[in-house]
């Protein structure tokens, strides 16, 4: 079995250029599996479809989720495809197996009137004064919400990555691959502030050690505060809603799906799909206000508040 696995987390490196987090997450996923196996007497590699329905069942009888469950056998599929693509298994039991049903949850999102409330705290006149945490978030929030950046992403960004003028930013993403981003005036104007009160550090958002990044845990403290002045819960924000607010709005202003998962950085576009529910709705107001049997008067639907660019929702129209 670890040679099987070995092979198996090797490809992923390799050919997928893996991310280390995910290697060990279906490293401890096929160990999982394996255990079950040798309790019911079974091998790995010759595993029948029974063997695998009943890890299935064994997974809901622990009360895992449907999302925990649903990786694990997206895991295992990845890997009887593996070996059989290797000739080292003669079929794949997880052939005809279903995938748990996902609950349907959309992604929190603030809107655009609280991420101006936000960026409005951390602005210079704003009420968040402390420096240098205001300066870390005015400049963290305007790339997140300008770039839809990952927080791991972000904070890995060194103080060299704007050096030039250039309206595009290299961004090293999961697995090693890498993307460019637009990036807003506004935004380079607020990581340039950063940088010149915090200079000699290698990283864009140096921690308190100016030889190390800026740690996450350091700045959820930093986005909280931000938070507090605009008046939105904690339980609201995070650098992840920031994402799914630059996705939504993106949408809602007229970005296609495709444009949208390239600057997200997803490697399936069945990903950025999460974010349908804002098309949905854009549909919706086309046929309120355009059809010719709607209702005089309807209401008409917002763009961004005062932030709208296909960059970070300043200065575009609305489509």
């Amino acid at each position: 079995m670890d040679v099987l696995v070995e092979g198996f987390l090797e490809m992923l490196a390799a050919e997928r250029g893996a991310a280390g987090n995910t290697l060990k997450a279906y490293a401890a996923d096929l160990a999982d599996f394996e255990r079950h196996a040798r309790a019911a007497g079974e091998s790995v590699r010759a595993a029948t479809p029974a063997l695998l329905a009943g890890y299935m069942a064994s997974l809901r009888g622990q009360g895992l989720s449907a999302r925990t469950a649903g990786r694990r056998l997206s895991c295992l599929r990845q890997f009887y495809r593996h070996l059989l693509r290797e000739g080292l298994t003669e079929r794949d039991p997880c052939l005809h197996l279903d995938a748990p049903r996902l609950p349907q949850t959309l992604p929190r999102v603030l809107s655009e009137a609280e991420v101006d409330r936000l960026l409005a705290a951390c602005a210079p006149a704003g009420p968040m004064t402390a420096s240098p945490r205001r300066l870390i978030a005015h400049a963290a929030i305007e790339i997140l919400y300008a770039t839809g950046m990952r927080i791991s992403e972000m904070l890995g960004l060194p103080s060299a990555a704007l050096a030039h003028d250039l309206p595009m930013l290299r961004v090293s993403g999961k697995g090693g691959r890498e993307r460019m981003v637009p990036l807003s005036e506004p935004a380079r104007a607020a990581a340039a502030a950063l940088l010149v009160a915090r200079p000699g550090s290698p990283w864009l958002f140096a921690g308190r050690d100016p030889r190390r990044a800026l740690s996450r845990q350091g700045f959820d403290l930093v986005l909280a505060e931000a938070g507090r002045c605009a008046g939105i819960a904690p339980d609201r924000l995070s650098p992840h809603v920031l994402r799914h607010s630059f996705a939504s709005h993106m949408l809602a202003r007229g970005a296609d799906l495709r444009s949208l998962q390239t600057l997200l950085g997803h490697a399936d576009i069945a990903t950025t799909q999460i974010y349908t529910h804002v098309l949905a709705a854009r549909l919706q107001h086309l046929v309120e206000t355009h059809h010719p049997l709607a209702a005089q008067g309807a209401p008409a639907g917002g763009g961004l508040a005062a932030r709208g660019t296909v960059l970070n929702a300043r200065d575009a129209p609305v489509s």
